[in-house]
């Protein structure tokens, strides 16, 4: 079972609508895919190794975490080395001092192109729902735009990974979450029909995208989020450098109105349309439908 990959070579071509409706299917049947030949430079992964085996590889081995695997008390605990840094809308990278200035200045540059990214994928889902092409970016704004931040992170290798996740089983809780992960490190897993897939490490630079639960609920679960994990190594350190594009704290959420079904309408008035349209598609009556409920409403509220 092979993970759908979006080539976005092809979206200028004469493969576009083949690539749209590949991108439409990962999102409603996987909750992921894989994109590749974007234009994100993948080299703020050597600055990130290289800062965990300088500032971190020690700390973690003689953290509180590698003692719960060796006592057993494991039920909470997950088996990872990772900081968070907010880039949108305000940044909090000065919190982190030992962070060489190379690598803010890779990670400035890396943001700027992945959120140039995301709000690219967010158009493209607008256009496959049929909404307007700045639906979810206007959705996720609040006063001050959309929320992005980067959970950097390694996991170790692990002596017993048969006793603990690298990460624990889960959904996001935001938008549109694209991952640079390791180039030989295998882990990460998703959940699709009952099964956890493995995500094969990512070769030529390709990028790993999900959906979070609030395109769920924007797009009133056409595109579902989806249940993953991280499974521990014994044999190498995996990388995993995870961009979120997310909605602002005071951005307030609810499923796209284009994408709701109508309601509070007789039947009497659907099979008058239904008796003029039958054999069309059905998509317009419910808008029809919509449109009368709406000014039924309307009318009782100024009567």
């Amino acid at each position: 079972m092979e993970i759908p990959l979006i080539d976005f070579n092809e979206l200028d071509g004469e493969n576009r609508s083949k690539t749209m409706a590949l991108l439409h299917h990962a999102c409603e049947q996987w909750g992921c895919f894989m994109i590749e030949n974007h234009p994100v430079d993948k080299k703020v992964k050597d600055f990130v190794n290289s800062h965990y085996e300088e500032n971190l590889k020690a700390g973690f081995y003689s953290s509180d975490i590698p003692k719960c695997l060796e006592s057993g008390q494991i039920s909470d605990v997950d088996w990872e080395c990772a900081f968070f840094i907010w880039h949108r809308p305000n940044s909090n990278i000065q919190d982190f001092p030992n962070l060489s200035d190379d690598l803010r200045k890779v990670m400035d540059e890396y943001i700027d192109q992945m959120i140039q990214l995301a709000e690219k994928i967010s158009e493209l889902m607008c256009e496959n729902l049929g909404l307007q092409k700045d639906h979810i970016k206007n959705a996720f704004s609040g006063k001050k735009g959309p929320s992005v931040g980067t959970k950097v992170a390694k996991y170790p290798k692990c002596p017993e990974p048969d006793k603990v996740r690298g990460l624990r089983e889960h959904t996001d809780a935001g938008g549109i979450i694209l991952l640079l992960q390791d180039d030989q490190i295998p882990g990460l897993e998703f959940l699709k029909d009952g099964k956890y897939v493995p995500i094969p490490p990512s070769k030529n630079n390709a990028i790993f995208v999900n959906t979070g639960d609030q395109i769920e609920v924007i797009s009133n679960g056409r595109y579902k989020s989806v249940w993953h994990r991280v499974m521990a190594d014994k044999d190498g350190s995996r990388l995993s450098v995870a961009t979120f594009y997310n909605p602002a704290g005071d951005a307030v959420i609810s499923p796209a109105p284009r994408l709701l079904y109508p309601e509070g309408y007789s039947f009497g008035d659907y099979l008058k349309h239904y008796s003029g349209t039958k054999f069309l598609e059905k998509e317009p009556r419910f808008e029809a439908m919509k449109k009368t409920s709406n000014e039924q409403i309307n009318g009782s509220l100024t009567a």
